[in-house]
């Protein structure tokens, strides 16, 4: 690119970057973006660069595979049911342990590593997310009965990015394993967020899923059920749409599902007019 070309494309961005400034964006972190590392930097740069222009990011992460690797690496198997994991109560503390320690103390590392200041939390750090047993099937797979946000703003009115990670616990100490779209979803609700923006490993929502041609660009949320009825929602893609789902009538204006694939995934949705996945409104 010319200098000039460079100029431009920052000039175009800039009503984005005024209508994003002082708001907060979630951002759900998983998937091929987190294992992949030049995925990775990709991320990390675009949340030190929203964070750079007046944005207040929020990353929210999983950590499925890791957690898949550790629990093997003890002799443990990985059961899912619905698309959870199956947790008992060794299993939470591997989770615990896993997410809050080896993924997001890393992610935070990594943030540092390239001129952001960022911070860990997890759910359970000043009862961020108070759960309960979804049901006995699951075992410790945690359902959100409450949210409490203010450790997530004083960190970022300190000028930090907050880096959560997915455990919860309950008023007796037990340590419950939450989908990481799910805590998603509550944590950009109960922040008020400007946008919330989940990463996959797809385009996004596809009126044919062997064509990534049929994107479909925009949904309003109305319009779901009978996507899910035709089978245009299906599989794993149900319950990210419902968080989704979840997530607009919380509260959050905007709610993407993108293709973490793609670098800049982030920038690309945030600042252009083009957008690379599916906007839920």
């Amino acid at each position: 690119m010319t200098i000039e070309q460079r100029a431009e494309v920052l000039i175009q961005a800039l009503p984005y970057i005024k209508a994003y400034n002082q708001k907060i964006v979630v951002i759900k972190y998983g998937g091929n973006a987190m294992i992949n590392e030049e995925l990775k930097r990709a991320v990390m740069g675009d949340l030190l660069l929203l964070t750079l222009v007046g944005v207040k990011v929020v990353l929210v992460h999983g950590g499925g595979p890791e957690i898949s690797d550790m629990l093997r690496r003890m002799g443990k198997k990985s059961e899912f049911v619905d698309g959870l994991r199956v947790t008992d109560a060794e299993t939470a503390d591997i989770v615990q342990m896993v997410l809050a320690g080896k993924v997001g103390k890393s992610l935070v590392s990594y943030i540092q590593s390239i001129g952001g200041k960022a911070i860990g939390l997890c759910g359970m750090d000043g009862y961020m997310l108070k759960a309960r047993r979804l049901d006995d099937v699951h075992g410790f797979v945690g359902e959100i009965t409450e949210v409490n946000t203010q450790p997530i703003l004083d960190v970022l009115e300190k000028g930090y990015i907050p880096v959560v990670s997915t455990v919860a616990c309950d008023e007796e100490g037990h340590v419950y394993n939450i989908n990481a779209d799910t805590a998603a979803a509550r944590i950009a609700a109960g922040l008020k967020a400007e946008s919330l923006i989940s990463m996959t490993d797809i385009r996004g929502i596809l009126r044919n899923p062997q064509d990534e041609d049929t994107l479909i660009a925009q949904i309003q949320v109305s319009e779901a059920p009978a996507l899910m009825r035709e089978g245009i929602i299906s599989g794993g893609m149900i319950p990210k749409v419902e968080c989704c789902i979840e997530a607009i009538r919380r509260g959050v204006k905007k709610v993407f599902i993108i293709d973490g694939r793609v670098p800049h995934a982030i920038l690309i949705e945030c600042l252009t007019d083009e957008g690379v996945g599916t906007m839920f409104i």
